[in-house]
C-alpha cells in the first residue's frame, strides 16, 4: 500500500499530476490517458472509498483533493465543526490507490479570506432550490471551488479529466454538470450511487457526530424515502405532506424538507390529480438530528402501464 504523495499549493500539484502523465506507458491504440478526480472535504467513508474504486475501473490515474470550503458554509459554527482526520484520510486514500492528493491551505485556495474571493461562480436559479435555499450561496460555493479544483487538477494535455462524485448529493451533482456544460469545461462528470451503512442510513462525514441515538432516529429519514419510493412504484398517491407531517410530529428529527424533484431540473415533479407519479423522479431530504444536518435522497420510479394491468 504506497502512500500518496501530498502536495499543498497548486503549482505543486500541476508540477506532479504532468510528471505523473508524462511518466505513462503508451495505451493501447494510442488513446489518451484518463485522469479520474476525487474532489473531497476530508473525513473520509465508504462512500469515498466507492468513488475511488469507480475512479480506478477507468482512469490510468487517480487523484483526490482534500479541502473543507469555507465557501459553502452559510454556518461558520458548522465550518468549525466538520470533521477532519487527516492521517486517517491519507490511510483510506493509500487503500484505494490514490496516487496525488491535493490539500491546500484556505490562504492558498482564497488569498486574503474572508476577504474574498472577488470573482466568484453563481449556480443561479439551480442552486436556490430546496438545499439552496435553506442554506443561501451554499451552491455558489460549491460552484467556486469546484471550478477552481477542476483548473489547478486538469491534466497535461491529450489526458482526459474525469470528476467523480457521489449521487447522495443529488443536488450538488446537478449543479456541477449543468455547470460544466454551460462553461464548457472540459471534463467528465461521473456518479456512483448513494452508499448506505448496514441499517440503510447515508453515508455522510457528518455521521460522526450523531450519538447512537441520533443514528437511529437519522434512520427515519432512509424510511421516509422508501416509503416513497415503495408508493411510486405502487401506483399508489405520494402524500407527500402526510409523509412530512409525521416527520414534524417527532420530537428528534427537525425536518428541513421533503421534496419530489425532476432530477435534472430541480423542479417540482409532475404528478396526477390522484398525487402519482407520471416519470421518474427524486426523493429529496433534509433534517437535523441531534444538532447535525443530514441529507438524502432516493430515485423514484412510477408503475409503468404495462404493469396496471398485471394481475
Amino acid at each position: 500500500m504506497t502512500p500518496p504523495r501530498v502536495l499543498t499549493t497548486a503549482a505543486q500539484f500541476r508540477t506532479a499530476l504532468t510528471e505523473t502523465v508524462l511518466a505513462l506507458p503508451a495505451r493501447e491504440g494510442g488513446r489518451p490517458p484518463v485522469v479520474g478526480l476525487v474532489p473531497t472535504m476530508g473525513a473520509l467513508h465508504e462512500g469515498h472509498a466507492a468513488l475511488l474504486d469507480a475512479a480506478h475501473a477507468t482512469a490510468d490515474v487517480v487523484i483526490a483533493s482534500l479541502f473543507v470550503n469555507p465557501l459553502q458554509f452559510d454556518d461558520p459554527e458548522d465550518h468549525r465543526l466538520y470533521p477532519r482526520d487527516m492521517d486517517g484520510d491519507l490511510a483510506l486514500l493509500a487503500a484505494h490507490g490514490a496516487q496525488l492528493v491535493f490539500a491546500p491551505s484556505t490562504e492558498e485556495m482564497y488569498p486574503g479570506h474572508p476577504d474574498g474571493p472577488l470573482v466568484t461562480v453563481t449556480a443561479g436559479g439551480l442552486g436556490r432550490r430546496y438545499e439552496g435555499a435553506h442554506r443561501p450561496g451554499h451552491f455558489d460555493g460549491v460552484a467556486t471551488v469546484v471550478t477552481k479544483l477542476f483548473s489547478i487538477m486538469a491534466p497535461p494535455a491529450p489526458a482526459a479529466l474525469e470528476a467523480w462524485f457521489g449521487r447522495k448529493d443529488a443536488e450538488q451533482v446537478a449543479v456541477i454538470a449543468r455547470m460544466v456544460e454551460d462553461l464548457s469545461l472540459p471534463v467528465r462528470v461521473r456518479t456512483v450511487p448513494v452508499v448506505r451503512d448496514e441499517h440503510g442510513l447515508a453515508m455522510s462525514s457528518r455521521n460522526r457526530r450523531l450519538s447512537d441515538d441520533d443514528h437511529t432516529s437519522a434512520l427515519s429519514l432512509s424510511r421516509t424515502l422508501t416509503e416513497l419510493r415503495g408508493r411510486a412504484a405502487a401506483g399508489e398517491p405520494l402524500d407527500v405532506d402526510g409523509l412530512s407531517a409525521a416527520l414534524h410530529a417527532r420530537d428528534d428529527v427537525d425536518l428541513d424538507y421533503l421534496v419530489v424533484a425532476d432530477p435534472r431540473t430541480l423542479r417540482p415533479a409532475d404528478l396526477t390529480d390522484e398525487g402519482t407519479l407520471t416519470g421518474p423522479a427524486l426523493g429529496l431530504i433534509a433534517a437535523r438530528v441531534g444538532g447535525v444536518r443530514l441529507i438524502d435522497n432516493m430515485d423514484l420510479e412510477p408503475l409503468t402501464r404495462n404493469e396496471e394491468h398485471l394481475p
